[in-house]
């Protein structure tokens, strides 16, 4: 049996609401239509009947005040199992009662109440411009929460307002923040994935523009939390530089293509000429041949042989200006093709140091990741140790805050410098992040890797660095743990890190392994 048409649909429906007699309502004429036509009913989300019922239902303890904002979250994503357990956790925060129903005694105003008069307008305002500074981080896509923060910054900047109320205001906006909050890093995060797609699909599809891929890697790095506004400057001030001498070597490569494209087409005027002039000379020999064997005394002889000389000079003469002009463009297209040359090599350069820390000259993130791949590829073929080092200085921040940020800068750079003069030359230092190195030891066991570390340790003592007139000691304290068999590499600098950690509270200056 075939299926029936909308519109057959639609007079069966009306049939059936005048033979049972049923009001012509949309509500009627739903459920039957739906009915007829076999589709699931499913009623209506009230969420206007229900925003009224969370509106009434009594606020008496802060679980209710929170399971209330958790009603009106579920209420606005249309969420009927949010709606059910908000509803049922709310009746385990009822306030307790006495035996007649009535409310126990409370106890001593304590709380916010008594400490009342020391909210004072300006405590309160102070505390309505931190949600105002909070709210872009928020975002606005959520109109009910941008409202709430409205009318809570305005509440707190009223003087005289109601301290219970407000603190019921509070209540409720923290819950919402809560999921605001969540939202927008859920958000972020998904953002990111994305990004990283779009960069890494690049990358894949530059496989023979290193310089191209260079960039996507220094975007990928810049994309990979956690985030921060120095990290991104330094890596916008990276890919412009490689950007700017990109374009510069395009110029270059544009003009040096034309330029040996017109040196071709000169090329090939002058071989035409060449043929031309050579057909010409072959013609008027073949002429004065003719005219000699004709010729029956030495007088006929005498001017033909005069032309065929001053021929032979024009001929000799073209045969040496084109070569001459064959050489000079030889040698334009040599200078050309060692300017691209040098061109690419600087393009190299530069992209390269999208895989590098520009303050201290190690390895960035990127660079270590690929340095690890490496490493780790060595060893399951050799069947050798690796060890890998995390650092971190002791007491940066007290020294950045203290000192400033440019005498932290010299601090970072010291050490990468005379971790380097300590290292061998099959050891590889990258900076890991902040004032976080990671040092990858090849051929090197667990033991040794530590005795790597504390020599480091006592090379830093014996060194000092200049801020300003004042000399500068700084130390570190540091994890080192052994690549495992199976085990990634960002594995073992995680157990590396875990030991660092365990250092630090050790009391610094200290190399743990793990």
């Amino acid at each position: 049996m075939s299926e029936k048409k909308p519109f057959e649909i639609a007079r069966e429906t009306l049939k059936q609401l005048t033979l049972q007699k049923l009001p012509p309502t949309p509500a009627n004429y739903l459920a039957i239509y739906n009915e007829i036509a076999g589709i699931p009913v499913i009623a209506p989300f009230p969420a206007d009947i229900l925003r009224d019922i969370s509106k009434s239902l009594p606020v008496k303890t802060p679980g209710q005040q929170k399971q209330r904002g958790l009603l009106d979250y579920a209420i606005d994503r249309l969420n009927w199992d949010g709606v059910k357990t908000a509803l049922v956790a709310y009746g385990s925060f009822a306030p307790l009662t006495g035996g007649d129903d009535t409310p126990v005694a409370a106890a001593p105003k304590t709380g916010l109440n008594a400490t009342a008069p020391a909210l004072t307008t300006e405590f309160l305002s102070q505390l309505g411009r931190l949600i105002e500074y909070t709210q872009p981080a928020l975002g606005t896509d959520d109109e009910r929460f941008g409202e709430l923060s409205k009318t809570l910054t305005s509440a707190l900047r009223q003087s005289g307002s109601d301290i219970l109320a407000l603190k019921s205001m509070l209540l409720s906006y923290s819950d919402r923040v809560s999921f605001v909050a969540e939202d927008q890093a859920e958000i972020k995060k998904a953002l990111l994935k994305l990004l990283h797609m779009v960069f890494e699909n690049i990358a894949d599809l530059s496989l023979d523009e290193q310089w191209l891929k260079g960039q996507m890697d220094a975007l990928m790095e810049a994309s990979t939390p956690p985030l921060t506004l120095r990290r991104l400057d330094d890596v916008e001030r990276r890919l412009k530089d490689v950007i700017f001498k990109q374009k510069n070597a395009k110029e270059h490569a544009l003009q040096a293509q034309n330029e040996m494209r017109d040196m071709l087409a000169a090329f090939i005027d002058r071989l035409s000429d060449m043929a031309k002039s050579t057909g010409t000379f072959h013609e008027k020999l073949e002429e004065n041949a003719r005219q000699i064997e004709q010729a029956k005394t030495l007088a006929e002889i005498a001017p033909v042989l005069k032309e065929v000389v001053s021929a032979t000079r024009n001929m000799a003469s073209q045969s040496k200006t084109s070569g001459d002009e064959l050489q000079i463009m030889r040698d334009r297209a040599i200078q050309t093709d060692a300017e691209l040359v040098k061109l690419h090599q600087e393009l190299d350069r530069v992209s390269t140091q999208a895989r590098h820390d520009p303050l201290t000259g190690a390895l960035n993130r990127k660079g270590l990741e690929e340095a690890v791949e490496r490493e780790i590829s060595s060893v399951r073929r050799k069947e050798t140790p690796l060890c890998m080092a995390l650092l971190d200085i002791d007491n940066f921040k007290k020294l950045n805050d203290t000192m400033g940020h440019a005498t932290g800068d010299i601090a970072l750079a010291h050490l990468a410098k005379v971790a380097r003069e300590c290292m061998r030359p099959q050891d590889t230092l990258a900076r890991y992040g902040g004032e976080e190195f990671v040092i990858l030891l090849p051929d090197t066991p667990l033991d040794k890797g530590i005795e790597a570390m504390t020599r480091l340790q006592r090379e830093l003592t014996k060194k000092f660095f200049l801020a300003g007139t004042e000399k500068m000691l700084i130390t570190f304290s540091a994890g080192v743990a052994q690549l495992a068999p199976d085990e990634t590499g960002s594995d073992a600098i995680r157990r590396a890190d875990k030991a660092m950690y365990l250092a630090k509270r050790a009391g610094k200056n200290r190399v743990l392994g793990a």
